[in-house]
């Protein structure tokens, strides 16, 4: 192991082969993001035109929606091809990915965290029914994401009369990681990060590779001075370290105890308001189908709004909650900060949370709905012709056995108040969510009875469930019009049997009107 500083590692960048396959582990918010180091990749390549022509991988976005993060190798001619899992936080290689400037992919984020695995234990690819009947599926898009990405990556065989997906492997000329300290012999550690996601296994898939490691750290200590368990990438995985004193725990402040799981009181953070009128209803709707001792995940937006009720109720000993990124227990946190919990009871590689999910351990998930259909398929990574990206969805909705998706009736303008213990609709949103096709199925309905699951779909209005005969309507909100409000505003016919009507108490009076 070498330590370097920013001229040295600018000088082993602009040597790199071009076309060099690039790993690089962070997550959302600054989470374990390795960003200093980025920024000596864009500075090269500014100055020298090299490293150019990469192919860069990554499991989870990464970025501030400006300029850090992804956004670093986002230049014209630095990169030829993208392998991510979450690509929101870096508009800059979005905007590329329309353009077909790059050859844009997008595969879940389990998938890929768990193919590094393989690549390192140089096994021929990761098997697995994560993406089956999804946009990652090769009978559909098979991960690709614009007319510029032409070459497979997924394919499709059968074991033991079933169908499987195989995640072809690659070869990692250098993998990028990131941990608080390295000590004399090259150990680092993540112990006062808030997750450890897959930095083992993209440092593991590089070195199997013949390539070499990249490690970002606050600080050097001496030998002995990190705790054998504290390890969270052995010595002889890394090649070189780059120093980074000013690097802080995320985006949003310095390093906190809490964050890390090292504090189990204290500190306490922000969650949703309360007073968000369509996000209280959903979030308190789905609520009441929560299991008691269940183990359970939480996604990204309204949906972690049923987390926040749990924890204000104080009934979070109740339930084992899980993320993606490798947290059990603690307080989750929300927007900017999501995939981090304060106060956690355990703190994971994502690939064993990925496994635990895979493995159909997990009893039930609450996720975000931004698009559905009549087969009762969601879409939550395409728009507009444009890709978003999955992150864990797919990974996690495939394994979960209760499915609960959570989003607003229709979006764009909406305006709804309550009255009376019924709700109103003062002004109809202008995009329609509940649609015939969706654009780019994340979660497919036709699988998920093929595989047995319940999944049920809350809005602020209308509860749907999925079931062998398709999507059925099984809720209406009071003061809600049948026609006029839920069939005339949506681009299938639902299954109509008996409705009943949503509770009351859900639509008490609130002084705002949220649009």
């Amino acid at each position: 192991m070498k330590i370097v500083d920013d001229t040295a590692l600018r000088e082993i960048l602009a040597g790199l082969p071009d076309g060099a396959t690039v790993a690089v582990s962070g997550a959302g918010g600054g989470l374990l993001e390795p960003d200093v180091a980025f920024r000596s990749f864009e500075a090269s390549f500014k100055a020298t035109g090299h490293p150019k022509s990469l192919t860069l991988v990554h499991a989870l976005g990464m970025g501030d929606r400006k300029e850090k993060g992804i956004n670093r190798f986002a230049h014209p001619g630095m990169v030829k091809r993208v392998i991510g899992g979450h690509w929101v936080w870096s508009p800059r290689m979005l905007a590329m990915a329309q353009r077909n400037e790059i050859e844009a992919y997008c595969l879940p984020s389990g998938v890929l965290t768990q193919l590094f695995r393989e690549i390192g234990a140089k096994r021929p690819g990761l098997f697995t029914h994560v993406g089956l009947g999804t946009f990652c599926d090769p009978r559909l898009q098979g991960g690709r994401c614009n007319e510029a990405a032409t070459e497979p990556v997924v394919e499709l065989i059968e074991i033991d009369g079933k169908d499987v997906l195989r995640y072809l492997p690659f070869k990692v000329d250098v993998a990028v990681v990131r941990g608080t300290a390295i000590d004399a012999q090259g150990n680092i550690t993540a112990r006062e990060e808030p997750a450890d996601l897959d930095s083992y296994d993209i440092a593991l898939a590089a070195k199997a590779s013949g390539g070499i490691v990249i490690a970002q750290v606050r600080e050097e200590v001496e030998a002995g001075a990190i705790r054998p368990r504290e390890v969270s990438i052995p010595g002889n995985l890394v090649d070189f370290a780059l120093i980074a004193p000013s690097q802080t725990q995320t985006y949003h402040g310095p390093y906190s105890a809490a964050l890390a799981g090292l504090s189990r009181d204290g500190e306490r953070f922000d969650t949703m308001p309360e007073n968000h009128l369509v996000r209280r209803i959903v979030a308190e709707r789905a609520y009441r189908e929560l299991e008691k001792g269940a183990t359970i995940n939480f996604g990204f937006g309204m949906s972690a709004g049923v987390a926040e009720i749990v924890a204000r109720k104080g009934e979070r000993k109740d339930y084992w909650f899980t993320i993606e990124q490798g947290i059990h227990g603690g307080q989750l946190l929300t927007g900017d900060l999501f995939g981090i919990a304060a106060h956690a009871g355990a703190i994971m590689s994502s690939a064993q949370q990925f496994d635990l999910y895979s493995g159909g351990l997990l009893d039930q998930t609450y996720l975000g709905l931004a698009e559905m259909d009549g087969e009762g398929s969601v879409n939550v990574s395409h728009f507009g012709g444009q890709v978003s990206g999955p992150g864990g969805f797919i990974d996690i909705s495939q394994g979960a056995r209760r499915v609960v998706f959570c989003g607003s009736f229709d979006a764009k303008g909406a305006r709804l108040s309550v009255s009376g213990g019924k709700l109103n609709i003062d002004r109809h949103g202008d995009v329609r969510k509940l649609v015939p096709r969706v654009e780019g199925i994340t979660f497919s309905g036709p699988e998920a009875v093929r595989r047995g699951q319940r999944v049920t779909y809350v809005t602020e209005r209308a509860v749907f469930e999925l079931g062998s005969e398709g999507v059925e309507l099984t809720e209406i909100a009071p003061g809600i019009d049948l026609e006029a409000d839920i069939l005339a505003r949506i681009g299938f016919r639902p299954i109509i049997r008996e409705p009943r009507t949503m509770a009351p108490e859900l639509f008490r009076d609130i002084v705002e009107k949220v649009a």
